[in-house]
């Protein structure tokens, strides 16, 4: 393949960037640096101190203005490249990102700490049919793995270990405060431009849809102490895993964020011209109020399950008390008996762009929301 065509097809593609700390600094400036054009990148956190000394594209006044890392890396990158295309997203990737935005890449790299948010990505690859690059630092070592559908999957690859461990997340600041505690070396922002550049090299080859050099199927792990790399077999597809199971076919819908769920159901009904038609709520519930165990007290909400903590937190009365105090009323299959249906499918907790998957007359689809940004 020609060099003209090669750099063609690396300005054309988009690239999906979920984290935006040392390593995401790392990967964001190469692949600018290498021509790509059409970036999105994922990230709910804010520039701290901490991050400067391994982050390349934050500066002491993002720090002490508490900047959002998404903001500040969408601004640094345009001074790199003002005909650069970034879309920046402030929110969580287990919520805040439609999977029918994720199906429009050529390949989603992963710059993240913990397994829950590797996990997650690896659901939106699976479901959209893409691939993905998993970056991996901690003190002077480092790891790339590359996943792909049908070839290697994050989750079929998780011991009970891992599995266990699927719930802590923790922030890179979080993690050097506890390296610096048990008086280990924190992230070093070498270990950090070796991994990103492994990332950035395994990325343009899926995007040329060279596989026959990649690691998909296998890992690579640095370490930095004895300056070895060495590389192992890191493979498992279960065709019985449903967290590879793609969502497809996909049917486009005039369907929004903004459309009250009545109003969302009918439309649907005469899309697939169904009598009933039933959203279901696959990554979280609905709840409208929790009560407490003790008195049956009702307190109302009106928001996704994720949300339930820190409204309790937020409510003087109940301020203090652990969920396991409440009875959480829920929803996860919404119908035409549901008794908000003045509810935007926003307020339901369902991302802009996303793909929602809906029961009509008992067969499943996937429907592709209409985007309003």
């Amino acid at each position: 393949m020609s060099t003209d065509i090669r750099q063609n097809q690396v300005s054309a593609a988009h690239v999906m960037v979920v984290g935006c700390g040392a390593l995401g600094n790392e990967v964001l400036k190469n692949l600018v640096l290498m021509g790509v054009a059409h970036i999105t990148v994922v990230d709910f956190d804010v520039v701290e101190m901490g991050n400067l000394t391994r982050s390349v594209l934050f500066s002491k006044s993002d720090a002490e203005k508490k900047r959002l890392k998404v903001e500040v890396v969408a601004e640094r990158l345009k001074q790199m490249n003002p005909a650069v295309e970034i879309n920046a997203i402030c929110g969580d990737i287990t919520y805040d990102v439609g999977l029918g935005l994720v199906r429009r890449m050529d390949v989603v790299i992963g710059c993240v700490d913990s397994r829950w948010a590797r996990f997650y990505i690896n659901r939106l690859c699976m479901r959209a049919g893409i691939p993905w690059v998993d970056g991996g630092i901690n003190g002077l070592e480092g790891t790339v793995r590359v996943f792909a559908p049908a070839k290697n999957c994050y989750a079929c690859n998780l011991g009970p270990e891992g599995l266990n461990d699927l719930a802590k997340r923790m922030p890179c600041s979080g993690i050097i405060r506890r390296q610096e505690l048990s008086g280990t070396a924190p992230t070093t922002s070498i270990v950090a431009s070796i991994i990103g550049a492994i990332e950035v090299q395994e990325a343009l080859k899926l995007i040329q849809k060279d596989f026959g050099t990649s690691l998909c199927g296998k890992m690579l792990y640095y370490d930095g102490e004895h300056t070895t790399v060495r590389i192992a077999s890191y493979q498992a597809y279960d065709d019985e895993c449903p967290e590879h199971e793609q969502w497809a076919p996909v049917h486009q819908t005039e369907v929004g964020g903004s459309t009250p769920v009545g109003e969302a159901l009918q439309c649907w009904a005469k899309e697939l011209n169904a009598q009933e038609v039933t959203l279901c709520l696959v990554n979280d519930c609905f709840v409208d109020y929790v009560s407490r165990r003790d008195n049956d007290e009702r307190f109302t909400f009106m928001l996704p399950g994720r949300l339930v903590a820190d409204k309790v937190a937020s409510v003087e009365v109940l301020s203090g008390l652990p969920l396991s105090a409440f009875y959480q009323h829920e929803y996860r299959h919404i119908d035409a008996s549901f008794p908000y249906l003045w509810q935007t499918l926003a307020q339901l907790g369902i991302p802009p762009h996303d793909i929602v998957h809906v029961t009509a007359d008992g067969d499943d689809f996937f429907l592709e929301m209409k985007n309003e940004e």
